[in-house]
């Protein structure tokens, strides 16, 4: 029996014929215990486990931001070492409960959370008041790490992430999603054609719109706009999206139920979400001048060809046929746009233009 060793309180269970174990970890234990050397891993198990570590500012974050209402699910590990589980007792119940005695020579691995295991650790370094807080660990045995990478595979098998949307949806703590959630239920053209589960629309589909396009396209509108409450941000954005929907007979249609959303997506680039970002791009920097008359310099988006067939889309919405979504494809729809209603082009989005227009007639010579 080794001098020194881990206790830990523990539930056993059996999965596959294999004991495995369930115990609560106060969250101090959790960089001390679980240590992540890339360089201790052979090269399968390290290539499985490399962190993106971008995303561990964010987790700990909302760790530090959210003390008396964060949710961290449980970690997965296995264990190379020889352990012993003492039961309570002999009755049935009994058997199951104990205590997981460990030795210090023991290895952890992380099957699932290793980038749980580093937030922690992130945010234990300005609260260590967290660390008496507890995360449950589920330990699995396996001498040798011989079954670690298949475990890892069985575990990320079957993950499904919600969808955009439907995390939005869920959201009721960061701004932006309870701005989408309320213009979605507030902007008379969102009512009833957002589409607030899924992030993409089927070509059957009564919805025009998604929620998480209305959340992308509105941070980009309330950029750097300073206001004091959450609820002025909404007044705004819900005035601006208002605004551009009366200049868009088609959506009023749609509203109405006398276009169907499946044609105008099929024939019309301001039924997609990038021609929102391409508005609310525009949005942005009438708001950001503080240009009372920024009702008015909108009124020529009732003169302007939405086809997809119009010739001044192809290469800023449509690509070989195509709608493109991508930040370029964004910003070209807004430099055309912004010329139609007789708004000047900044710096940068000359530029664009004036690269957009050398690829073109590169293009047009190749042909």
């Amino acid at each position: 029996m080794p001098a020194f060793e881990y206790n830990f309180p523990a539930i056993r269970g059996i999965q596959a014929g294999r004991e495995y174990y369930i115990s609560m970890c106060p969250l101090r234990l959790i960089p001390r215990i679980f240590l992540f050397d890339e360089d201790e891993l052979n090269p399968e198990l390290r290539a499985q486990r490399i962190l993106n570590k971008s995303r561990i500012p964010e987790m700990a974050r909302y760790l530090l931001a959210n003390p008396k209402d964060y949710i961290f699910s449980a970690l997965t590990a296995s264990i190379d070492g020889k352990v012993k589980f003492d039961a309570m007792g002999d009755e049935k119940t009994e058997r199951t409960m104990g205590r997981l005695r460990v030795p210090m020579n023991a290895r952890f691995i992380i099957n699932d959370g290793q980038h749980r295991r580093a937030a922690i650790e992130a945010a234990l370094r300005e609260n260590p008041d967290l660390g008496d807080e507890t995360i449950s660990v589920v330990f699995f045995m396996d001498v040798g790490l011989e079954r670690s990478q298949q475990m890892f595979a069985d575990l990320n098998r079957h993950a499904v992430r919600p969808t955009k949307s439907l995390g939005i949806l869920y959201d009721d703590r960061e701004d932006d999603s309870i701005i989408a959630k309320a213009l979605a239920s507030k902007v008379p053209v969102f009512v009833g054609l957002t589409e607030l589960e899924r992030s993409s629309i089927s070509n059957r589909s009564l919805k025009l719109f998604t929620l998480s396009g209305i959340y992308s396209a509105t941070r980009t509108l309330l950029n750097g706009i300073e206001l004091p409450t959450v609820e002025k941000k909404i007044d705004l954005a819900a005035e601006f999206w208002t605004t551009v929907s009366g200049y868009i007979p088609e959506w009023q249609l749609a509203k109405e139920r006398k276009a169907s959303p499946a044609e105008l997506r099929r024939d019309y680039i301001h039924a997609h979400t990038l021609a929102l970002s391409a508005l609310a791009r525009i949005g942005n920097q009438l708001l950001a001048k503080n240009l009372r008359a920024w009702k008015s310099k909108l009124k020529k988006l009732d003169s302007l060809d939405w086809s997809r067939g119009s010739s001044h889309w192809d290469g800023r919405a449509m690509n070989a046929g195509r709608l493109s979504k991508k930040t370029v494809n964004v910003a070209l729809c807004a430099n055309f746009i912004k010329k139609h209603l007789g708004l000047k082009l900044t710096a940068e989005e000359q530029q664009l233009e004036q690269d957009f227009r050398r690829e073109q007639r590169g293009k047009d010579k190749a042909a």
